[in-house]
């Protein structure tokens, strides 16, 4: 009999969603119409300005390894990209392209944390930030977090779960499941709260660009020595190119260029010739349309979800997520997820994938979908609602 698989790979847990997804793309094959809310990806395609740019990569070659740090011209750009829209001067040094934001996790992880070691972390939260953390013999420290902290960590959560194995903490702005945001002074001090301590501040900033009504604050206009996770999966809606970046402290980039030499060699170089454009008046009118329609379509869902009965006691301001309590309704999550995709084919996620807290009675809806598809889940939701037994 072979040896078993590894340790690290029976504690990773699968994204319980996927079962959801795998049945729901089964309805679908049936000739069913499922709407499906439950995946956080964009449904507009690429812009038009980079699908242009990337081809051009293409047929004039560029397609050989670029440095591990990244092409220095899309550096540069991204350096521009932060002192039009923050005001901070990043020297393009600091920045390391990735292989998706996920790639900038992998490297920021690997760099930080020891076995045994750990980051603070809000629970709920994006999952894969605490699977990272077990790939690299680490562990995620998951600290409960509700509406009263509008489900961010704070500086007093800090400071009662900080121990002697504590090496830093990981917070999102906007957050996934939740889209609430950290206001430039909230920043400020976990960051005072991180450096008292001698730990790291790492800032997931994957969802800037898309916030309704304010402007997210990056964390580099507080805290020049904080890592910066960002991506060009969601605001730039370049999901499938797999393209990411990192901000560091200056000091800690030769070790994370060595760690990307021996990860991954370098990000696409297809995707980052591409994504030059990004950064073009023209793509960046094309991308703040989009955020419009986005905030029309929580605009709508939102409201309309709460009058069904479904507890939203924070109103998101950025990424494109409703994370809802359904005690109201009963029952436990998943059951609840499975019976909609079954009896109105409509599709959304278990809180179960965002962390342990209070999980088996959340879901998370993504309004990935253009508002009469919307209008149609909600009318469908309502109507399951009624067979559920509400």
């Amino acid at each position: 009999m072979s040896q078993p698989y590894s340790a690290r790979s029976r504690a990773i847990e699968p994204f319980h969603v996927m079962a959801l997804l795998a049945r729901a793309n089964e309805l679908q094959a049936a000739g069913h119409d499922v709407v499906h809310l439950e995946i956080g990806e964009p449904d507009f395609t690429t812009a038009e300005p980079i699908i242009k740019a990337g081809q051009a990569a293409l047929a004039d070659g560029k397609t050989r390894y670029t440095a591990a740090r990244g092409l220095p011209q899309l550096r540069e750009a991204i350096s521009g990209f932060y002192a039009q829209r923050y005001g901070v001067d990043i020297d393009p040094q600091r920045i390391l392209v990735t292989p998706g934001g996920s790639g900038a996790l992998l490297l920021t992880s690997s760099l930080l944390v020891d076995p045994g070691r750990h980051w603070l972390l809000a629970d709920p939260g994006y999952p894969c930030n605490r699977h990272f953390l077990r790939l690299i013999e680490g562990e995620a420290q998951l600290v409960p977090v509700g509406p009263q902290q509008r489900y961010q960590l704070t500086p007093e959560l800090v400071a009662t779960h900080w121990n002697h194995n504590s090496v830093g903490a990981l917070v999102a702005s906007p957050a996934n499941p939740t889209g609430t945001l950290l206001s430039r002074d909230e920043l400020a001090a976990l960051s005072q709260a991180l450096k008292v301590r001698n730990g790291h501040l790492v800032v997931d900033e994957i969802y800037h660009g898309l916030t309704y009504g304010v402007d997210a604050s990056s964390v580099l206009e507080v805290d020049n020595d904080a890592f910066v996770l960002n991506s060009f999966s969601k605001y730039f809606g370049m999901t499938g190119w797999r393209l990411g970046w990192l901000v560091a402290p200056q000091d800690a980039v030769a070790d994370l260029e060595k760690l990307a030499q021996n990860l991954y060699i370098s990000a696409p170089s297809m995707a980052q010739h591409a994504a030059l454009a990004c950064f073009e008046p023209q793509t960046l009118a094309i991308l703040e349309q989009r955020r419009a329609e986005f905030g029309r379509r929580r605009d709508f869902l939102l409201p309309a979800l709460r009058e069904l009965g479904f507890g939203i006691a924070v109103e998101p301001e950025g990424a494109f997520y409703l994370y809802a309590d359904i005690s109201a309704f009963g029952g436990d999550a998943f059951a609840f997820c499975r019976h909609f995709l079954e009896t109105e084919h409509v599709a959304f996620t278990p809180g179960l994938d965002f962390g342990r807290f209070q999980a088996g009675h959340h879901v998370r809806f993504a309004y990935t979908q253009s508002l009469p598809r919307l209008e149609q889940a909600v009318e469908r939701i309502a109507r399951g609602l009624r067979s559920w037994g509400v």
